[in-house]
């Protein structure tokens, strides 16, 4: 009984000391109480991150084996939950090891005929990453490919809302070393830059993980540094769904 207690008491401690810290004080379901628009269509595309293992052969509304194991996953539980009455339609279409210009590839079938009310792109480590091997590509190259995918989508889609994440990667994850710098955070400031012409919400993920490092390791969050674990996509949900709160 005396461990017993003194697990309690550590327990309670550490959550008190969770609670404390500023990224996670207002932890909540923000869309809560919020009326958004009903019938919306809410479309998740990336890569593996976004992906996290989704059965892509399950590709119907709010599939759960359809949605993957990750943030969207518990994005979209977050927001069935919340709202109840509001009809709300995801779909999830990241694919592991996707670039840019992959999206693109696969843009008609993957994004423009599912005809997305809001669309949330989260996209470009593998475009840095991928660099390191065998792809050629560059920021600059990265910048281009994500303006042109934006300008044919809100050609085919002009009302479309955008949400745009930050790529990142965490220092002391298992995957990132010097290489990363100073090249990687350049395609983090073409991310910014872009979301802020294109007038979209942007989710900035990487200080939503830099924050989280005062409270708990990186093996905690997201231990390669760039596939975050189950409570590294918890973090990733709240920091979305306070985007998505933004549009309407």
């Amino acid at each position: 009984m005396k461990n017993r207690r003194d697990f309690l008491k550590i327990g309670g401690a550490g959550l008190a000391a969770v609670a404390s810290t500023p990224f996670l004080a207002n932890a909540t379901n923000v869309v809560k109480g919020k009326k958004i628009p009903e019938d919306l269509t809410i479309l998740l595309q990336g890569d593996s991150i976004t992906d996290a293992g989704r059965d892509k052969s399950k590709l119907g509304i709010n599939d759960t084996a359809g949605l993957g194991r990750g943030y969207a996953f518990q994005i979209v539980t977050n927001m069935l939950g919340s709202q109840p009455k509001a009809n709300l339609q995801f779909y999830n279409r990241g694919i592991s090891g996707n670039k840019v210009f992959q999206l693109a590839d696969r843009w008609d079938e993957d994004c423009l005929s599912l005809k997305p009310d809001v669309l949330s792109i989260l996209i470009g480590v593998n475009d840095f990453w991928h660099s390191l091997k065998d792809y050629k590509g560059t920021a600059q190259v990265y910048d281009a490919d994500f303006r042109k995918l934006l300008d044919r989508t809100l050609k085919a889609l002009p009302n479309v809302k955008l949400i745009i994440g930050e790529p990142f990667a965490i220092k002391g994850g298992k995957a990132i070393n010097e290489k990363w710098y100073p090249d990687f955070p350049e395609y983090q400031k073409y991310a910014a830059a872009i979301a802020k012409d294109y007038k979209a919400e942007y989710v900035p993920f990487q200080k939503v993980f830099d924050d989280a490092l005062n409270v708990a390791p990186v093996s905690y969050w997201c231990p390669d540094g760039v596939h975050p674990s189950m409570a590294g996509g918890y973090l990733m949900k709240e920091a979305w769904v306070k985007a998505f709160n933004r549009l309407f």
